[in-house]
């Protein structure tokens, strides 16, 4: 399983130091989302890079629909890759979905984690009596139906929405990822994410956490890192970026390192 999980999602190993930063995208993006980023911490870190198993970057045929119904199976893949680097100790940065990937990974294996650092997170996306995630689920709905229609139109659509900031070559590049994922792959993971709600488990984190979000973001209210603040079980802090976007890795990078910098000095 070994050599084969480290082929199958692209994993590289770049850097120096003796101090292990794990890079981990979200979903519409692979590893190259934190080409702007690596610059910033490739001289002080060694830093691990991989592509979720739904990433267009990896091979389609990888991608199990039985297996992946829930991020447990994403969690496995991340675990699997630090046990076969002989990983015993590793700062964690999260995008998105994979910040709620490192949370259940913390979970299971605390001792792995030195921080997490969360970017864009969100334990539940739909709204609820008592929690603002963002959407209803009529507007969910309907965005599922319309990649199910016209996928290319939906991209083109979504992407500078996504981006939210005025950064023409973030849009390219997220568009150019989200075009490589195979559209019914797209779908089902957004399915996964959407419904998903790990609100119930956050007590559990007891590895300190760093929660970073942008001023204005299309995919998670700003009332959503306070709820992560205020339930997550351990020590934690919320920085928010004075720009907009759910990207700010891609749209943002000299504003977004310094802030992870400083999360991991802490």
């Amino acid at each position: 399983m070994g050599s084969l999980i480290l082929d199958a999602l692209n994993v590289r190993v770049q850097g120096q130091g003796e101090k292990v930063l794990v890079f981990a995208h979200g979903v519409g993006t692979d590893q190259s989302a934190w080409q702007r980023i690596l610059p910033f911490f490739t001289p002080y870190y060694r830093v691990v890079l991989f592509d979720l198993v739904c990433a267009g970057s990896v091979n389609p045929d990888y991608f199990n629909f039985r297996r992946c119904t829930n991020l447990e199976a994403y969690v496995d893949d991340l675990l699997n890759i630090l046990d076969t680097l002989g990983v015993d100790r590793c700062f964690y940065v999260g995008h998105s979905v994979s910040a709620m990937i490192g949370i259940l990974a913390s979970i299971r294996r605390p001792e792995l984690f030195s921080k997490l650092i969360l970017i864009g997170a969100s334990p539940r996306f739909l709204n609820d009596e008592d929690y603002h995630g963002g959407f209803e689920q009529e507007e969910i709905e309907s965005v599922f139906q319309a990649m199910e229609a016209n996928y290319e139109a939906w991209v083109n659509g979504f992407a500078p929405l996504a981006v939210g900031a005025d950064v023409p070559d973030a849009v390219r590049e997220f568009t150019r990822t989200l075009f490589n994922m195979r559209p019914d792959i797209t779908l089902f993971v957004s399915r996964t994410v959407f419904n998903s709600d790990l609100r119930g488990i956050l007590g559990l984190v007891k590895v300190p956490c760093c929660i970073i979000q942008t001023s204005k973001d299309v995919s998670v209210p700003a009332s959503v890192a306070e709820y992560l603040k205020n339930h997550l079980g351990g020590e934690n802090t919320v920085e928010t970026l004075r720009t907009e976007g759910h990207l700010p890795h891609l749209s943002a990078p000299a504003m977004l390192a310094p802030v992870i910098k400083r999360a991991l000095s802490r």
